[in-house]
């Protein structure tokens, strides 16, 4: 309200200033002049509600265009790091690449509506971005997933990803550990891997790239030519596919 408030007397002296300008007026008429202004608002007050649609619009519409400016720099980190999983169709028609913390309850709630969407859909290829935000127990679950898929590959990260996304208690080395035996592997090598400069890399890249994009929170989707921030239930998600298509 104070920036709108802000904004309606910028435009209301460049009027005045139009007509004649407020360094032409008195005390008295400057003083008459802003009760005018304030009268007309307490008499009008839907003019506050329709400046500040329009505001939104005009902010809307910028910051869209500006996520667009930051996709198009960013199209190759986003979309084909090879340090990044990538499951669905490989050949979809759509790319929805997420930005995930596993100790994030949105992203948690929104785990089983993507894999939903992706397999309803049959036509997404979908990429999994390690974006620990929230904490020592969040870094540690990237690093075991990202090891684990260096060991391991692809689809012991997938059944990790599931796993650690829907892990109950904390995440510390000593559960993480019993993870791994649970999961089929040999947890010591994992572990070990962990610390290593090229599970790290991958995080920092991330973040990096997150910085970038103007990213500060998780779940946050790129589906195709959008930035969707936050969590978005399945049939919204849906219909934002929806839209890319029909671009």
């Amino acid at each position: 309200m104070r920036r709108l408030s802000l904004c309606l007397a910028t435009s209301l002296f460049a009027t005045t200033a139009l007509a004649g300008g407020l360094g032409d007026m008195s005390e008295e008429e400057r003083a008459a002049f802003h009760a005018e202004v304030r009268q007309y608002l307490i008499d009008h007050p839907e003019v506050i509600v329709e400046a500040m649609n329009v505001l939104q619009g005009r902010e809307d519409a910028a910051a869209a265009e500006r996520d667009l400016t930051m996709l198009r720099d960013n199209n190759a980190a986003i979309f084909e790091n090879a340090n990044d999983w990538a499951g669905g169709n490989p050949e979809g028609d759509i790319t929805v690449v997420e930005f995930m913390d596993y100790r994030c309850g949105y992203c948690r709630k929104a785990h089983d509506e993507v894999a939903e969407l992706i397999s309803s859909d049959g036509n997404i290829r979908y990429v999994i971005k390690e974006f620990p935000i929230l904490g020592e127990q969040s870094v540690l679950s990237s690093q075991f997933a990202i090891a684990i898929r260096l060991i391991h590959g692809d689809d012991a990260y997938k059944a990790a990803h599931n796993a650690l996304i829907t892990l109950r208690g904390d995440a510390t080395i000593e559960t993480l550990s019993r993870l791994a035996t649970d999961l089929g592997h040999d947890a010591g090598p994992i572990i070990e891997r962990m610390k290593s400069p090229e599970v790290n890399a991958v995080i920092e890249a991330n973040h990096a790239l997150a910085s970038t994009m103007e990213i500060n929170g998780t779940p946050t989707f790129v589906v195709d030519k959008a930035m969707v921030r936050g969590y978005v239930p399945l049939e919204g998600m849906r219909k934002i596919v929806a839209g890319q298509r029909d671009g």
